[in-house]
C-alpha cells in the first residue's frame, strides 16, 4: 500500500535494498522508484486508453534530438535560429508545466520565436504518437492525463497506494506534483522530505512553490523540522545561514 519515490536511480535502488532487508520478500513489492520508473510502469498497464501502444519505446535524448533535427529541416527552419537543444528545452520546460501545443501557442502570443516552436512541438508530438514512443517528460505528462481522464485508474492507484513519500520534494516540477495530489487527493495520506534551501534545479523545471504551497493542497499538513546538520561543521552552517 506504499509507493516510496525519489530523484535517482541509485537512490531508488538502495532505498529498495533497504527495505528487503527490513521486510523480507515483502519488500520487493513496495513501489520504490523515481517519478518515471513508477510513471513508466501505470502506462505500459493503461497507456492504450491514450492510443499509444504498451510496449511504446522510451527515447532517450540522441533520439528526441534526431527527431527534432528531422523536423526543423523538413519544416525549412534555420537551424541556428531554432537550435534543435534549445527547442527541447522549451518544449521540456512547456511539458513540465503541462502545457499543450495549442495552450503554448495561445501564449506565444506574436512572439515569432515562440509561435514557431509551438508549430515543432505540435508536429513533434504527432509524430512521437505515431511511433508510438515517449521521451522522459512525455512519460510524466501521459501520467498525468491518465490519470485526469481515466476515474477507474486514478481510483484504482489510490486505492492500491495509501501512502505516498517522495523525497527532495523541492525539485519537483509542476507535472510532477500534480501526479502526487491526483494519487492523494482521496485520502491525504502523503510524506515529502524537503528543504525549500536546497532548491537549486528550477532551471531544469524544479517548482519551489510545489513545497512552500504545500498546506494548500493538505490543510491538515504536519510540519516536521530537521535541523540538526549532521554533515557540516559549525563554520560551514553559520556561513550557510548568514546568505
Amino acid at each position: 500500500e506504499i509507493i516510496a519515490i525519489t530523484f535517482t536511480n541509485k537512490a531508488a535502488g538502495e532505498l529498495k535494498a533497504r527495505l528487503e532487508v527490513a521486510c523480507g520478500d515483502a519488500g520487493r513489492d513496495i513501489w520504490a522508484h523515481t517519478f518515471h520508473t513508477a510513471c513508466t510502469r501505470i502506462l505500459r498497464r493503461y497507456i492504450e486508453r491514450l492510443g499509444y501502444n504498451s510496449n511504446f519505446t522510451i527515447y532517450d535524448e540522441d533520439d528526441k534530438k534526431r527527431l527534432m533535427v528531422s523536423i526543423i529541416r523538413d519544416f525549412g527552419f534555420d537551424e541556428k535560429r531554432f537550435d534543435p537543444k534549445g527547442v527541447m528545452s522549451v518544449i521540456s520546460r512547456a511539458k513540465e508545466a503541462l502545457m499543450t501545443p495549442e495552450a503554448f501557442a495561445a501564449q506565444a502570443g506574436e512572439d515569432y520565436y515562440k509561435k514557431t516552436v509551438a508549430r515543432i512541438y505540435a508536429e513533434y508530438q504527432k509524430r512521437c504518437r505515431k511511433a508510438s514512443a515517449l521521451g522522459s517528460d512525455g512519460i510524466i505528462c501521459k501520467t498525468v492525463e491518465l490519470l485526469q481522464t481515466e476515474d477507474d485508474v486514478r481510483e484504482y492507484y489510490q486505492r492500491k497506494f495509501r501512502y505516498v513519500l517522495v523525497d527532495e520534494y523541492q525539485d519537483t516540477n509542476f507535472a510532477q506534483h500534480s501526479i502526487v495530489l491526483q494519487l492523494t487527493q482521496e485520502n491525504q495520506k502523503v510524506c515529502v522530505v524537503g528543504d525549500d534551501a536546497q532548491s537549486i534545479y528550477s532551471f531544469r523545471g524544479a517548482n519551489i512553490r510545489n513545497i512552500l504551497n504545500l498546506r494548500n493542497a493538505y490543510p491538515d499538513l504536519q510540519i516536521f523540522k530537521l535541523e540538526q546538520n549532521y554533515r557540516s561543521t559549525q563554520t560551514i552552517i553559520n556561513a550557510a545561514n548568514s546568505l
